[in-house]
């Protein structure tokens, strides 16, 4: 059942726009439902169905010592505060999740990021952020952080300290700090990750 009348985009922005939906309660009366989205209308997920990522997240432990996991704090427009996250971004044009977040992870800490392509790929696939505002998918990608952490490929619009956290240092940081969400979750993982096997919560295991 088609829930929604009409949508007409409100905003014109390169990144992320505004629509507003015609929407259809259950009881059948119509109310006005906004969301945002970075795609263009005939691109809409509820119109395409597709599952497919818009940005990515990336999960770097240090390959030198993997009891470390790469963090970044970064300061927040709306917020007007800085929020623990790990490193991510959007994934351009026809890039891999894989590529867009070896790129990221040189533009936003100066490392370099080795691949690791263990373990299930249900866990790599794409996952909704937050479907009562946004359409928008995200991807986890896994690897191991090396090289001189640097601030030389920031964008002017990025402030972003780079963080090398042991487990002592994220709890600190879960318990007392700002944190994204998604940052959050993966956090609990490498809270119980064995820096032997690091990414041994990958596989899967019934």
């Amino acid at each position: 059942m088609q829930k929604y009348r009409t949508i007409k985009k409100l905003s014109n922005n390169a990144f992320l726009n505004l629509y507003e939906m015609e929407a259809v309660a259950d009881s059948g009366r119509e109310f006005k439902y906004y969301f945002v989205s970075r795609n263009d209308t005939p691109k809409l997920k509820l119109k395409t169905k597709e599952i497919k990522s818009e940005g990515m997240v990336i999960y770097p432990v240090l390959k030198e010592d993997p009891s470390k996991i790469v963090l970044i704090r970064q300061y927040r427009y709306p917020l007007d505060d800085y929020l623990y996250e790990l490193p991510a971004g959007l994934i351009d044009g026809e890039e891999t999740a894989e590529q867009a977040a070896i790129r990221e992870m040189k533009e936003e800490t100066g490392l370099m990021l080795e691949l690791y392509n263990g373990g299930s790929q249900s866990f790599r696939r794409p996952f909704f952020m937050g479907a009562g505002f946004t359409d928008e998918c995200s991807s986890t990608v896994f690897g191991f952080a090396s090289g001189e952490i640097s601030g030389q490929f920031l964008e002017e619009t990025e402030t972003i300290q780079v963080v090398v956290a042991d487990k002592t240092e994220v709890r600190r940081i879960l318990a007392q700090e700002r944190v994204s969400v998604r940052g959050a979750f993966l956090l609990m993982n490498f809270l119980k990750a064995d820096k032997e096997a690091p990414f041994a919560f990958l596989d899967e295991t019934d």
